[in-house]
């Protein structure tokens, strides 16, 4: 198969130079463009499954050697932190792509952290990495996203059903029940359907921005005049969107193509079916194949309740899986109509049409939650709008406001206090906004010259904002601007790059740990039980 696609790659290279410079055809010469990137997406796409793959499947293996001793929460800390590591690593041995400019290592360590926890948050131009080094930050970012590394649980669960049936054939070959057959066959096939549904999108988003870059002209040039190639271009702006990540190759972000609405509305979907569409979309998925297969696996899935413990905490039931639709169709609407009231004549939108308008204003609303990516400065939108992100920002992705009966996660928190050690624990945990004080207190601490000498950028509003968007893995920043300094320094250069760029290595440590610390939320949502107010 592979030689195969090496020999149709191979001549995709050279059909286009054909349609262009013999044939002077130039829609001929956009589709084999378009069908190359197809191809090598492909290709791409087929080899890094396989290597995966084989990676998957030695990680697994380890994990399952250590969760027998050791809590979840310190296997996924000891995850990202290696990954981070062996990211920072290969950036600093790789070169930039200005090759006469060596960033600082802190900074590259606190760039490949952002990029593993999906958190965007920069302190370098992100026009300062070459191809090589933007594929490693691809790298990161996938095996960081929430739905690969729900894949790697899903793995772990079935290499453990291996070795408990190889040893239950040892013991008693009639010990392992039917209920238990079928659940285990029932989370192989979610591996399946998961694995799916994460490819599929991959290929299809980085082919239809793709599509849109070869056909929009002005868009295309964007890319010429910055020299990124489409390629690269597309599979890493389709990542970092899938992964909530928010980061794109272009250092002003999605700002740059404010004006290209279509691109915009090609994002939006990948951004809500990678994280807070997810479970409500894998569960539509699973109920079309279901009806399509009629496999029992399937049909098994769906009538599991989440408080039966099937491993996969993305897999809802229908009813939470409904409001949670429900949430975030609602969070988007009250931000557009907010976005829209406040900014509609304001500077941020300054240049575009009506329409132009409104996709922005409706990207931006999408992305407030988790993804980060922005098409207006934040440092000039009102105050108003920047409290209701750093609300969003906060909410976890999969917030319901409606009531719900019977919660399951009330019976598994009731579950885990009853055993003392855990109550203890449990009892001795702040909660969420308790850390994030303490956070913000040690921040204004490390930067208290800066909030002293440079008070209209170092404001503790923009200090809470790049704290919570650390936190909520969002990658929102209000950046700095030379302009607000009271006392201008001759030597200060605006810069693309977020306001924490210009921290010092303390607050930057202390937000690497804010980004660590909410990337790992889930294993504290219940924390802070303890502290009753009177």
């Amino acid at each position: 198969m592979l030689p195969f696609y090496s020999l149709l790659l191979i001549a995709t290279w050279l059909v286009p130079k054909y349609c262009l410079v013999q044939l002077n055809e130039p829609f001929l010469y956009i589709s084999a463009t378009t069908f190359k990137f197809v191809l090598t997406s492909t290709l791409f796409l087929t080899k890094l499954k396989m290597k995966m793959s084989k990676f998957v499947c030695f990680i697994t293996k380890k994990l399952q050697n250590l969760s027998i001793f050791v809590n979840p929460f310190w296997i996924q800390i000891c995850y990202f932190i290696s990954v981070s590591s062996v990211g920072f690593l290969v950036l600093k041995v790789l070169k930039p792509r200005n090759k006469s400019f060596r960033p600082n290592d802190f900074d590259v360590f606190f760039m490949s952290v952002s990029a593993t926890t999906v958190s965007s948050m920069s302190t370098l131009e992100m026009e300062v990495f070459s191809d090589t080094q933007l594929t490693v930050l691809t790298i990161l970012m996938v095996l960081g996203g929430e739905v690969f590394v729900s894949v790697l649980g899903l793995h772990w669960l079935n290499s453990k059903f291996k070795k408990q049936e190889t040893q239950n054939k040892v013991i008693d070959p009639l010990v392992v029940s039917v209920e238990d057959l079928r659940y285990k066959s029932s989370i192989r096939y979610l591996s399946y359907v998961v694995w799916a549904y994460f490819l599929v999108i991959h290929i299809v988003g980085s082919t239809m921005i793709s599509i849109y870059m070869s056909l929009v002209s002005s868009a295309r040039n964007v890319l010429k005049n910055k020299g990124l190639h489409l390629v690269t271009f597309s599979m890493f702006t389709t990542v970092s969107t899938f992964t909530n990540c928010g980061f794109i190759p272009t250092n002003e972000n999605m700002i740059v193509f404010s004006k290209h609405s279509g691109l915009l509305l090609i994002l939006i979907p990948q951004i809500l079916l990678g994280n807070t569409l997810y479970p409500p979309c894998l569960r539509f998925l699973i109920w079309v194949l279901w009806r399509l297969t009629k496999r029992e696996e399937l049909n098994y899935l769906l009538r599991m309740n989440f408080s039966d413990g099937i491993g996969y905490n993305h897999l809802l039931p229908f009813l939470h899986s409904c409001l949670l639709v429900v949430t975030v169709f609602g969070f988007i609407v009250i931000q557009f109509i907010l976005f829209c009231c406040m900014e509609w004549n304001s500077e941020a939108l300054k240049g575009l049409n009506c329409y132009q308008k409104l996709v922005a204003a409706l990207f931006q609303s999408v992305n407030s939650r988790h993804t980060g990516e922005s098409v207006v400065d934040l440092s000039i939108i009102s105050p108003a709008i920047l409290v209701l992100y750093v609300v969003m920002m906060y909410l976890p992705p999969y917030t319901t406001f409606l009531p719900r009966k019977n919660d399951e996660q009330s019976l598994r928190s009731n579950e885990k206090m009853k055993k003392r050690r855990e109550k203890l624990v449990e009892n001795l945990l702040f909660s969420q906004l308790s850390y994030l004080a303490i956070f913000i207190i040690l921040i204004c601490i490390t930067e208290r010259e800066k909030l002293r000498e440079d008070p209209l950028n170092f404001t503790v509003l923009n200090i809470v904002i790049e704290v919570i968007s650390a936190y909520g893995n969002v990658g929102f920043t209000t950046g700095y601007s030379c302009e607000r300094q009271l006392k201008h320094d001759g030597y200060c250069k605006d810069a693309w790059y977020g306001f924490s760029g210009r921290w010092s290595n303390e607050g930057k440590l202390i937000l690497i740990l804010v980004m660590f610390f909410g990337r790992l939320k889930k294993f504290n949502m219940e924390g802070g039980k303890g502290w009753k107010l009177m």
